[in-house]
């Protein structure tokens, strides 16, 4: 399950599926990146999300470049990260998907900043754009953190493995 070894010393060449597979193994949080525009609310599930520093304070996250959505908000240029809950798994979905109506039935309230945060997450992180790096088929987002919050009697919703889980204390 190594990948394929090419010719003249080259690194083997990793197969995509496999590597989705591996790295499943790795649990992560799941997120909602969302920003407001004269429109209406728009917001992409994002799962690819982590701190970076504290000194200045700053996020990443990673939006595949087939998004439609992180263009969108990349011009807005300030968003908030919403950190889901259990039992948020529907939300994540409706965020994945393409569509109009992402918003539809979701309550939210306008963060300091005017960003978006959806009512019963976990946590939230109002940002700015900090800076854009190429991430292959992603690309990798920097935010300066400008406010955030979070509830400590909520728990996470987990990503593990194709499948939405819980934390077990």
């Amino acid at each position: 399950m190594t990948g394929h070894p090419v010719p003249d010393g080259a690194p083997p060449i990793v197969d995509p599926r496999v590597m989705r597979e591996v790295l499943g193994h790795f649990a992560s949080g799941v997120t909602v990146v969302t920003a407001a525009t004269e429109e209406g609310p728009l917001g992409f599930t994002c799962q690819s999300f982590s701190s970076l520093s504290l000194d200045p304070p700053l996020v990443a996250l990673a939006p595949a470049r087939t998004s439609t959505t992180w263009p969108r908000l990349r011009r807005i240029g300030r968003f908030c990260v919403n950190v889901l809950s259990e039992g948020q798994d529907a939300v994540s979905q409706n965020f994945a998907r393409s569509g109009p109506d992402k918003f539809a039935g979701v309550p939210w309230t306008p963060s300091a900043h005017g960003s978006p945060v959806l009512h019963d997450v976990v946590a939230w992180i109002d940002g700015e754009l900090w800076a854009e790096y190429d991430g292959g088929d992603h690309t990798i987002v920097v935010a300066r953190v400008l406010d955030l919050g979070a509830h400590a009697d909520r728990r996470p919703l987990l990503f593990h493995r194709g499948t939405y889980g819980l934390f077990r204390s």
